[in-house]
């Protein structure tokens, strides 16, 4: 695992598209590594390959890491698939946007599905911050 260089907005790299991942192999499970390990060197909460320049669809969280215990997630193919009506406001930062907080407003509740580095589908529902960091990545 290595601590990898996070891009800097305007990078145009992170307004591109990323790729689904349609095989988890050694060069995945890696690029895993390198997103956690970069991501609790930075300070946050949750990172998405193309911020290191990996145009591939998967990203790491952990919400709660900074109160507790790190209980790491991570998200290979994430897709939200259902959001609360109810939304509110709360200050975001990003990794990519040192220094810059602002209100954003997000659904409180959503439905997520992702694959786990060991190819297992997990759908679940989040709420509060969990909620939110999901959607910002």
């Amino acid at each position: 695992m290595s601590v990898r260089t996070i891009l800097l907005w305007p990078d145009p790299r992170l307004s591109e598209t990323a790729a689904p991942i349609d095989d988890i192999n050694a060069d995945v499970v890696a690029l895993a590594g390198d997103l956690l390990k970069t991501m609790y060197k930075a300070e946050g909460r949750g990172l998405a390959a193309p911020q290191i320049g990996d145009l591939r669809r998967i990203f790491v969280m952990d919400a709660g890491w900074k109160d507790g215990t790190p209980e790491p997630i991570i998200c290979i193919n994430p897709v939200v698939l259902a959001a609360s009506d109810q939304t509110g406001p709360a200050a975001e930062g990003c990794l990519s946007i040192p220094g810059v907080s602002a209100d954003v407003i997000r659904p409180t509740e959503i439905s997520a599905e992702w694959t786990s580095l060991e190819g297992e589908g997990h759908r679940v529902d989040l709420t509060g911050f969990e909620a939110r960091c999901f959607q910002h990545e």
